[in-house]
């Protein structure tokens, strides 16, 4: 088998790749090890220090690498930019606060004894991680993980592996020793044995809830460590008196960005009766207004779709969605254009039981339904298996905190975007997985908590 990278808003083929033999991924994960046993012994503001460096190159490098995005995978530039951006941001955040994070806990027990908690690496830990966000889900696993002293052993996506190899050599260049950080570029099919390795110590994923439940099973079978960061059907939920503004542009950008290609994208509007009408008209105005088109024009605002699959499979869900009682208000047709573009998309008298209600869209579609009051709002956000963020806007803030504690997430903004940032810890429940990542709870994930009692 070859691996092949497409520019999606051309279908032309990039490059091929083949993938690694059993001795390539051998010597990976033996260096992996062989690495960890004096990369964890070195100070801790030793690694902080590479992690401002990585940060450095990242700002130098900006351009090359939002174009290398929009190029594997149609991000458009601007936002590839911003990608980088805060790849650099989150180097920055832990080259200043990992030794705080990592700091000995001390707990008072008796009063001739010493007790505390130290957080102490695992050791090699597995990555596998997707392509729409290429650069920020591996840098938001590596950059703690690696600081905390653990090496990483990355299986990235093949629809990015010129991403992958970017990475390899920018943790490379900022200093890192050989074996910190490996890219594997192997199947899928060949992960469930890497994590099987007794030399893998803990695994990450990000990525749909079936990869997920895959890695959990191999990984519960061997006692090891996950963490699991999976797909989100995330409500959007605008009350009588929010600010329609704020509201409307907020939740234009929150289902369009990265064309639609988030986990905590917003994906089921909820809205107001007293208000549905007029948010709706101008939401489906503002969408509509927007430029899709080649991802390396500034002005673009929505690329393509990163695979002709990814198209496919989104359309398929969007005419069962339509064939099941839906209300198409825009959008709804693949471009008739060369590449994998697919418009910003309003369904609304959206069946509870079809795909736009029940299953993620991940692509530029939104679902717009009209809402009596806050506890129907509430009870139809928590109508999904999936919990990683919520959406709540009313000018009324102790009545959105109020709503926002109702509803099954990892996460729940009240007047904001659903987002992530690197000083909180960022993850879901229910389907959308387990664990953190980002902040200090993200930093101590793979790190054992060990307790010493010295008497």
């Amino acid at each position: 088998m070859t691996f092949e990278t497409t520019d999606p808003a051309t279908g032309s083929r990039i490059a091929t790749y083949e993938p690694d033999d059993s001795t390539e991924v051998e010597d990976a994960l033996a260096d992996a090890t062989a690495t960890f046993e004096s990369w964890q012994d070195q100070p801790i503001e030793a690694r902080q220090e590479l992690a401002a460096e990585l940060g450095e190159i990242l700002r130098a490098r900006t351009d090359k690498y939002a174009n290398l995005m929009a190029e594997e995978m149609g991000k458009p530039v601007d936002q590839g930019v911003g990608e980088v951006e805060k790849c650099a941001w989150l180097c920055d955040h832990y080259a200043e606060r990992a030794a705080e994070y990592l700091q000995n806990e001390r707990i008072g027990t008796e009063p001739d004894a010493e007790t505390y908690v130290a957080y102490e690496p695992l050791g090699p830990v597995l990555a596998v991680m997707p392509w729409n966000y290429p650069f920020w889900q591996v840098l938001r696993f590596a950059v703690p993980t690696l600081t905390a002293g653990n090496t990483a052993v990355l299986k990235h996506s093949p629809t990015v592996f010129g991403c992958a190899d970017a990475l390899e050599e920018l943790f490379i260049e900022a200093g890192y020793p050989a074996g910190t950080f490996h890219s594997l570029q192997v199947e899928a099919e060949r992960v469930e044995d890497i994590i099987a390795d007794d030399r893998i110590r803990a695994v990450t994923l990000t990525g749909s809830t079936r990869a997920g439940r895959a890695v959990a099973e191999t990984a519960g079978h061997h006692i090891k460590k996950t963490v699991l960061e999976l797909g989100g059907s995330d409500p959007f939920v605008v009350l009588d008196d929010a600010n329609l503004d704020a509201a409307v542009e907020t939740a234009v950008t929150a289902r369009t960005q990265n064309s639609g290609q988030s986990c905590i994208a917003a994906k089921r509007l909820f809205v107001h009766t007293d208000v549905y009408d007029e948010f709706l008209d101008r939401f489906v105005e503002q969408l509509s207004g927007l430029t899709v088109g080649d991802p390396t024009d500034p002005e673009t605002d929505v690329g393509p779709q990163a695979r002709e699959d990814l198209q496919q499979g989104l359309h398929e869900q969007v005419q069962a969605s339509v064939e099941a009682g839906a209300t198409l208000v825009c959008g709804g047709q693949p471009l008739d254009s060369e590449g994998f573009y697919y418009p910003p998309t309003v369904l609304t008298d959206v069946p509870e039981s079809c795909p736009a209600r029940s299953e993620e869209l991940f692509g530029p579609v939104a679902t717009v339904v009209e809402i009596e009051d806050a506890s129907e709002a509430v009870a139809l956000a928590n109508d999904t298996d999936y919990g990683l963020s919520a959406s709540v806007w009313t000018e009324d803030r102790e009545r959105g905190k109020t709503v926002a504690e109702q509803i099954d997430s990892g996460a729940a903004f009240v007047n904001e975007m659903s987002k992530s940032d690197p000083r909180l810890p960022f993850g879901g429940v229910k389907d959308s997985g387990y664990g953190a990542e980002l902040s200090h709870h993200g930093i101590k994930e793979f790190t054992n908590a060990k307790t010493y009692w010295i008497q």
